[in-house]
């Protein structure tokens, strides 16, 4: 087996994994067994793929023996590499997590021998949107974990999660209909949707009808990122599924959204006119969300505004489009799947502990649980951006990108990107207020007799720990970042490895040493 055929392992590996556990429906144990030992599986062959690509030898597997024109290909590089590790570390965290789930809710409510195999099959979802090489099987990529995502919001029937899952998946379908749509207008416009011969044709076309295509895949992208304005659905959908569920959705899936708009604006449109619209959304997502996160008095709801809110750093690090942008915020969205994830898992502890999610309701957790309170703790200082966890130096490198840049709009951007810092510390102080120093409505006695299962601590207290990791790692961590930003915004080296050396040379533009887009002179 070649270095290459590996590569459809991590698509592969949990599509089987999650057929094996839904015939092994009736045998719980083995069930979660096979999960955990598929995704750790993964997770090895997902090392070894991302240790062979950090020298920047990207892998490529074109599937079938087609021209990369024609056929499927999988394409694994510095960026791809990087969210497949991470994702693939959180994805482990939370199934672990899960597997005391029924301490928190009744088998009734949440069947277990469906969400073993949906699991698997949301992972292989993710893996394979961020391996494509082409529109299409990105597009699958996204069909496949939205499919899955469904049945997960939806687990125990609940009124409430029935309702949440209907704006979820009307939402869900909008953009996936404009995804389709902007696929099929590239087809027609070049002739191929591989995204390394497209973004060759792509910079040759007419201005007009290149903008509308990808203003069409823009706004089929922001849906799935939950970028202002496209993000109303995202805090009636994501609190009211279990607390597994909730944080891989709210830490990994609005990340794959994220990861195919830095595809689309570096790869297929360098030299757009529309990324002072990205800007301009970048400075609404970060101040609506924050203020929208203010004003909530449900954790999880503060939480889902919060990740609206922070989509606008990694947003504004895309629109500046800069080499110490880009570097930043890919860095960014590493940390950001951790602790965003990590949070949502320690709000089900809290759930857990405390009986509820409403904060008028919660009081007393540093005395009766002050590990979580810990946990929280951590967290909460990370995501707001307290130096030096990785959260500070993730926005301190946007902040200085947009200083640097040199415009009234990033000034602009950059200051309010200090002010939504702010708010977050706010809004977290707010949460650890109320549920961790205000007293306990119901008395410390009455919350010390409700059990947390050791499983879900001890799976979170392991994610907190690799998200503290990221702060210890900062330097690497960013060198490496840096230099996937740099390749994603030079263009040839992705085409060169798809299409072949040599291929990067029929591209029409490529990034100056400032960053810039400049137009090749051959």
């Amino acid at each position: 087996m070649t270095l290459s055929t590996l590569l459809a392992l991590p698509v592969v590996l949990p599509l089987l994994g999650a057929a094996v556990a839904l015939i092994l429906r009736r045998h719980r144990r083995t069930q979660l067994t096979v999960a955990l030992a598929t995704l750790v599986i993964s997770l090895g062959v997902v090392a070894a793929l991302a240790l062979h690509v950090e020298n920047g030898a990207s892998i490529v597997l074109r599937i079938g023996g087609w021209r990369p024109e024609m056929g499927i290909v999988l394409v694994m590089d510095r960026l791809s590499g990087l969210m497949l590790i991470v994702s693939s570390v959180v994805t482990l965290a939370v199934l672990v997590y899960s597997s005391a789930q029924a301490v928190s809710e009744t088998a009734e409510r949440t069947p277990v021998a469906i969400f073993h195999p949906t699991y698997l099959v949301l992972v292989a979802g993710v893996n394979n949107a961020f391996l494509a090489g082409d529109l299409f099987n990105l597009y699958v990529g996204f069909e496949i974990l939205l499919s899955a995502s469904y049945v997960l919001l939806t687990l125990g029937g609940s009124a409430s999660r029935i309702r949440a899952a209907t704006t979820y998946v009307i939402v869900s379908l909008l953009s996936s209909l404009l995804f389709l749509c902007g696929l099929a207008a590239v087809y027609a416009a070049v002739g191929t949707v591989n995204m390394a011969e497209a973004a060759i044709r792509l910079d040759r076309i007419a201005d007009g009808p290149r903008m509308a295509i990808e203003l069409v895949l823009l706004v089929a992208f922001g849906i799935k990122a939950a970028i202002f304005p496209l993000s109303a659905w995202l805090p009636d959908s994501y609190p009211t599924a279990p607390a597994p569920v909730t944080a891989v959705f709210a830490g990994l899936l609005t990340k794959v959204g994220i990861y195919a708009i830095i595809r689309l604006e570096t790869l297929l449109f360098p030299h757009s006119d529309l990324s002072n619209v990205l800007l301009v959304a970048a400075g609404l997502s970060l101040i609506i969300g924050i203020l929208g996160a203010i004003a909530q008095t449900d954790l999880k709801r503060v939480l889902s505004f919060t990740l609206v809110s922070h989509m606008g750093y990694m947003l504004m690090g895309i629109g500046l489009a800069t080499r110490d942008s880009m570097g930043a915020t890919i860095f960014y969205v590493a940390h950001h799947i951790t602790v965003q994830t990590c949070l949502f898992l320690t709000a089900g502890l809290i759930e857990q502990k405390g009986g509820s999610t409403n904060l008028a309701r919660l009081g007393g957790l540093a005395k009766a649980a002050p590990w979580i309170a810990i946990l929280f703790f951590t967290m909460a200082m990370n995501v707001a951006g307290i130096p030096p966890l990785s959260g500070f130096i993730g926005k301190l490198g946007l902040v200085i990108a947009g200083i640097e840049y040199g415009s009234a709009a990033s000034y602009t951007l950059a200051g309010i990107a200090v002010l939504t810092g702010l708010l977050t510390l706010y809004a977290v102080a707010k949460i650890w207020n109320r549920a961790f120093w205000q007293e306990a409505p119901e008395g410390l006695d009455a919350m010390r007799e409700r059990r947390v299962a050791p499983v879900t601590v001890a799976a979170t207290t392991g994610l907190v720990a690799f998200s503290l990791l990221l702060t210890v790692f900062a330097g690497p961590l960013l060198g490496y970042a840096d230099q996937a930003g740099e390749n994603v915004l030079a263009r040839a080296p992705y085409v060169d490895a798809v299409l072949g050396d040599g291929a990067g040379e029929r591209l029409l533009y490529t990034t100056a040493d400032d960053g810039r887009v400049v137009e090749v002179e051959r």
